[in-house]
């Protein structure tokens, strides 16, 4: 029954008790902020990322490495493809104009007119007249020198692949006139007009710098 005497809460303390351990309800809506002791440091700079110009770097390499190899390749197929063509060399021209001045030395009228028709030879049917104009060639070159070897190719002007005009220097012996004398070696200089057909070059002209055609 009710009276004017407080309630009763029995044994202990009376009202809402504290725990330890226990905290304080936060306020709604207010996070909870650990504390640093002292003032934060200062973000750390990373380096930079250079992975990709390393990549791209990597990549130019590689094109120009690629690009060299195949370059490398199509000369070597150019020169190939030019020796197997007859393209004309300072080699192949040198020893075309020395089988000529030999035919001319030799009296070989034959090989002198092949040289002179410029790969038609073959096809003339009637060569009469061409053994002619070579014989009197080689007739009129014995009568000058007893011999003729080329020592040099001063210089070689392509027209085109197979075809070419070359400056060259030979080392002579005049004809001997008297049979007391000894005619002395000199070096002379001549043109040749060459050309290159079915691989075998020819000396379509000769001309010596110092006397007529030939």
């Amino acid at each position: 029954m009710t009276g004017p005497y407080p309630p009763h809460y029995g044994a202990g303390p009376a009202g809402p008790q504290d725990y330890p351990g226990s905290y304080g309800q936060q306020p709604y809506g207010q996070q909870f902020t650990a504390a640093y002791p002292g003032t934060l440091p200062p973000p750390v700079p990373y380096p930079p990322r250079r992975r990709r110009w390393i990549a791209i770097a990597v990549a130019i390499i590689a094109v120009l490495a690629v690009a060299g190899v195949i370059t490398a390749v199509a000369l070597t197929r150019g020169e190939a493809d030019s020796s197997g063509n007859g393209a004309l060399t300072e080699a192949s021209a040198r020893t075309a104009i020395q089988n000529y001045l030999d035919a001319l030395t030799n009296g070989d009228a034959e090989t002198v007119a092949r040289h002179s028709l410029c790969g038609l030879f073959d096809a003339v049917k009637e060569r009469r007249s061409d053994l002619a104009l070579a014989s009197l060639s080689s007739d009129a070159f014995r009568k000058q020198y007893s011999s003729a070897q080329v020592t040099s190719v001063d210089k070689m002007v392509l027209s085109s692949p197979t075809q070419a005009q070359v400056l060259f220097t030979m080392k002579v012996t005049p004809q001997s006139r008297s049979s007391r004398t000894q005619p002395a070696d000199a070096d002379e200089q001549a043109i040749a007009q060459l050309v290159s057909v079915d691989n075998d070059v020819l000396v379509c002209s000769y001309l010596p710098r110092t006397a007529g055609q030939y």
